[in-house]
Order: structure tokens, then C-alpha cells, then sequence
């Protein structure tokens, strides 16, 4: 739609300044990996284990053995879930100052899952701003 459109060219151009921040903190982690973790989407869900633990060694608070073996990184993994989160009261009905609900922000949590909502010409603005960006 039309307005759809009209939003998407905003928020495309606010994405230039997004993908600059996110840019900024990804060159941070190759320059400077003991103060800037950079940690992607795709890596989370494919070990969310390893990368909690690689977090909280980021932290400076390492699972010890004991608490490994008593399942509290899976403890927070559940608590830190999609299925969790988006199942809270504040999530189902809560809004944002500018009036947009709080489940707008909770999908279903999967890699690619951008095609389902996303036009072609969506996918291309987005790709040119990537490779200028880039």
C-alpha cells in the first residue's frame, strides 16, 4: 500500500543511520574485542548456549562448573526466549509512547523470516543501503 510505502522510504532512511551505529560497533569488536562484543542474530540462534556463555564471559562473569551443570544457562536461555518474553502481559498489551503495541516488535523468531514481510522493492532499498553502508 501506499502509506506502507511511505513508511518504509522513512524508515529506510533512518536504517542509513542504523546500519552506521551498528557499522560502529562492528568495526569496535575488530578493533578493540575486549571492550566492544558484537553478536549476531544468526550465531544466537544457531548455539544459544555457547554464545550466553560467551556473554557473560564478555562480562567478566564467567558460569562456573556448578552452575553450568545445574542448568543455569538454560534457565536464562528460557527466561530470555522469544516464547517467554512475547508471552508477557506488557508484551501482549502494552504500547509505546508513539502508540505502537508492543507485540509489533515479536515475530516468529526465525532467520529469513524478513521475507514474509518485506516487498521486493522493500528488499531492494535495503540492499542498496547494505552495499553503499558496506
Amino acid at each position: 500500500s501506499g502509506k506502507r510505502l511511505s513508511r518504509f522510504a522513512v524508515e529506510s532512511y533512518l536504517l542509513g543511520f542504523l546500519w552506521d551505529h551498528v557499522l560502529s560497533y562492528w568495526r569496535g569488536s575488530l578493533e578493540d574485542p575486549k571492550h566492544v562484543l558484537f553478536m549476531r542474530y544468526e550465531e544466537m540462534k544457531e548455539e544459544p548456549c555457547e554464545q550466553i556463555k560467551r556473554l557473560a564471559e564478555f562480562l567478566g562473569c564467567p558460569f562456573s562448573e556448578e552452575e553450568e551443570e545445574c542448568g543455569s544457562v538454560d534457565g536464562i536461555l528460557d527466561l530470555c526466549s522469544l516464547r517467554n518474553l512475547s508471552s508477557l502481559e506488557i508484551n501482549k498489551t502494552g504500547k509505546l509512547s508513539d502508540n505502537t503495541d508492543n507485540k509489533d516488535f515479536f515475530r516468529k523468531g526465525e532467520v529469513g523470516d524478513w521475507k514474509n514481510h518485506l516487498t521486493p522493492e522493500m528488499e531492494n532499498k535495503i540492499d542498496m543501503i547494505i552495499q553503499e553502508k558496506l
